[in-house]
């Protein structure tokens, strides 16, 4: 008896462990046999990946993945991959790429170890800090301004736990409240309801030349904490960090990815025609020879 139950029970183990086994199928793999790799967009995150004046995914980091999809297609010898696309938010990017819904993230996704737990990232491919948007009549120059005032941070990003952390540290009297995307954050401080929105400057510039009216918005305040943004992957997948790796660091060095930067950081961009005028950061200037991955603490 107690060996046709040992003989059960590895059976059920078998049998349990074959939908994981599936799960762990790369990348590649399954973009091969199913003729179809998908790729999540931010609706709001300018210029790194927003939709345009049609409903279109376009930015920085939506050529990126293209590309990546160029040499996905010439690896698997899938000429015909079709590409669908996802719409992510903060909150929900992660699972997603985590339970096989979307196979590549090219957002404004922060690459840290808290999160490299659960998924990982390619060559690190810009670089921000945590800064406010204010309205311009706010009188407001920096978080020493923002006592007894109430900040707003898009839910599920590292800006709204680094604030969070900052206030409790020094028992800052500030009400930080949350927004479920970079709009609605946006919208809040434009209405009056927050007088600030924390968030990565970069992504400030770009809501606030996007706005009605760009000049009633300001960025202010010293960066609290530079960051790294990545691509984001699944983790145990070594053939596709690598694949997504080498596309980058080849247009890095072909220069490739300087012609990028200027058209979606230096020159005009949809719909509007809005020019962020973002000159690349010593910190990225230097990864380009760097090629690290390294993540922010």
């Amino acid at each position: 008896m107690n060996q046709r139950l040992r003989k059960l029970l590895a059976l059920a183990i078998c049998i349990a462990a074959t939908p994981l086994a599936a799960q762990a199928a790369s990348t590649l793999d399954k973009a091969k046999a199913s003729g179809v790799i998908t790729l999540a967009y931010r609706e709001s995150s300018i210029p790194f990946s927003y939709l345009d004046d049609k409903a279109k995914p376009v930015g920085f980091g939506v050529d990126i993945c293209d590309r990546v999809v160029d040499e996905v297609r010439r690896v698997t010898g899938r000429a015909d991959l079709k590409v669908e696309r996802q719409a992510v938010t903060s909150a929900n990017r992660i699972p997603l790429l985590v339970n096989g819904t979307i196979d590549l993230e090219c957002g404004s996704t922060t690459n840290n170890s808290e999160r490299a737990k659960q998924v990982a990232f390619a060559i690190n491919y810009f670089y921000t800090g945590t800064r406010f948007l204010v309205r311009s009549d706010s009188g407001i120059k920096g978080l020493a301004d923002l006592a007894h005032k109430t900040v707003v941070s898009t839910t599920g990003t590292t800006n709204y736990k680094i604030v969070r952390s900052l206030i409790a540290e020094r028992n800052l009297p500030i009400e930080l409240i949350g927004a479920k995307d970079h709009d609605e954050s946006a919208l809040l401080v434009e209405s009056g309801r927050a007088a600030a929105f924390a968030m990565d400057d970069i992504l400030l510039y770009g809501l606030r030349a996007s706005a009605r009216n760009p000049a009633s918005l300001a960025v202010v305040g010293d960066a609290i904490q530079v960051e790294p943004y990545a691509i984001m992957v699944r983790r145990d997948d070594p053939a596709f960090k690598q694949l997504v790796d080498g596309v980058l660091a080849g247009m890095m060095k072909s220069g490739e990815f300087e012609r990028l930067y200027q058209k979606w950081f230096m020159s005009p961009i949809p719909p509007r025609g809005i020019n962020l005028n973002a000159p690349m950061s010593k910190e990225l200037s230097d990864n380009l020879k760097a090629l690290s991955d390294r993540p922010a603490t």
